[in-house]
């Protein structure tokens, strides 16, 4: 989650107890349990989502938007609940749709960039049912093969040298991978979890050019980028 969602959050917290305050006090009469009220447990998490740093969920966070609103416009009589039923099938197609353009796009630019990096030569670093600590400090780096197995691979390049684009292949088994990367670049994510997850924490830096490829995969293991 990303400093600007998290703020966000807060705000949402303080205006809920700021009302229940004031009515409290007799202050105000604001009935935050209207007609419809549920519907912003959809609304407000999609619409905060925008904000956060994984680009892969923003096309569900669109989807979860429209249909939270469409929701809470036929729940107030704004439409009918038979349009309702008429729009939120293509709605959700239509977001299907969007969603794999999008991440096919990504996901193919983030392989070209790995397989580049390869045919240059990837140092590789391996941790079998044990760990392995990667530290770059003050050294050039130019892209790197993780695997974990049964164990963990941590990779930090917070102090590293990284001037161009360059690529990370992470593959989590029954394991973990931690990638650390510095403050001045920007993460493009390939990924693909079974049952497992990946989680890109960095805050994008739009006025850097220095780009992070990575492509994880992960089985029944995690992939942390921070």
């Amino acid at each position: 989650m990303s400093n600007l969602s998290k703020i966000l959050w807060g705000i949402v917290f303080i205006v809920i107890g700021i009302i229940i305050g004031l009515n409290a006090l007799g202050v105000t009469n604001i009935n935050i349990f209207f007609d419809g009220w549920w519907t912003l447990f959809i609304i407000i998490p999609c619409l905060i989502g925008l904000f956060d740093n994984d680009s892969e969920g923003k096309t569900g966070n669109l989807i979860g938007i429209v249909i939270g609103v469409i929701l809470l416009l036929a729940i107030r009589g704004v439409i009918s609940f038979q349009i309702v039923g008429k729009l939120i099938i293509p709605i959700i197609f239509v977001g299907i749709g969007l969603s794999i353009i999008f991440n096919e796009t990504l996901k193919s630019k983030v392989s070209d960039k790995v397989k580049e990096a390869k045919k240059n030569g990837l140092e590789t670093y391996a941790a079998t049912f044990g760990e392995q600590n990667v530290k770059k400090d003050g050294e050039d780096f130019n892209g790197a093969n993780l695997d974990a197995v049964f164990g963990s691979v941590n990779l930090d390049l917070r102090k590293a040298n990284i001037t161009n684009e360059t690529a990370i292949k992470a593959s989590a088994i029954f394991g973990g991978v931690e990638i650390l990367v510095p403050e001045n670049v920007n993460v493009k994510v390939k990924s693909t979890p079974i049952f497992g997850g990946v989680s890109n924490k960095t805050t994008y830096n739009k006025e850097s050019q220095i780009v992070v490829y990575i492509d994880a995969f992960c089985m029944f293991g995690g992939v942390d980028i921070k």
